[in-house]
């Protein structure tokens, strides 16, 4: 039975990505997936795998009720989004599947052999965790992307950027001038932010 779904495409600061929002739940509240390739999508996400299939799809992101998708560079969106969106519209209308398992955060990455670094648990973990979740997640989900806390060692928070956020040219300025100012005013602990590259 195909249910009402109205889907949107808004552009990111991140010019390779576009968003596309739905009036309808994708994934719960701070939950999100990430897929760079078929590889990864395959077993976790039937509609990040179907989108694969296009020749300019690059990468997809999950969130709560919104799909990012990276695209190839050798195609403008002009050309692409209304296929895109038509394409998420008619999926979730469909009823199809859109995650059946969230990759685990911490899996290493398929294109590196480089295990991920372990982060000793701190005392400052869970002020860090909730000033993100509080400040700065819903404005990185405006923008179609996603910010995840991954540790803090010697002073220095390490997240990971994904969807529009990965690879923007904006997100060194978001990371430094946004993040690492916040972060720094309410934990004077904190003396810098990086972003650990997937």
């Amino acid at each position: 039975m195909k249910v009402p779904v109205t889907v949107y495409a808004e552009m990111t600061p991140n010019p390779a990505t576009m968003k596309f929002v739905t009036n309808k739940h994708l994934l719960g509240t701070g939950d999100s997936a990430e897929f760079n390739s078929m590889a990864e999508a395959k077993g976790f996400s039937p509609l990040a795998e179907e989108l694969f299939n296009l020749p300019f799809v690059k990468g997809v992101f999950i969130a709560s009720n919104f799909v990012t998708i990276t695209k190839t560079d050798n195609l403008s969106w002009d050309f692409i989004t209304m296929e895109l969106r038509e394409f998420v519209k008619n999926w979730i209308g469909d009823g199809k599947d859109v995650l059946i398992a969230l990759p685990s955060k911490n899996a290493t990455n398929p294109q590196s052999d480089a295990p991920k670094k372990e982060y000793a648990p701190s005392e400052y973990d869970i002020a860090i965790q909730n000033l993100l979740d509080e400040y700065v997640q819903p404005a990185v989900a405006n923008d179609g992307g996603a910010i995840d806390f991954r540790g803090f060692e010697d002073g220095t928070v390490t997240v990971v950027l994904k969807g529009s956020c990965a690879g923007c040219p904006s997100s060194t300025a978001t990371l430094k001038g946004g993040i690492e100012n916040l972060l720094k005013q309410h934990l004077p602990e904190v003396k810098e932010v990086i972003a650990e590259n997937e």
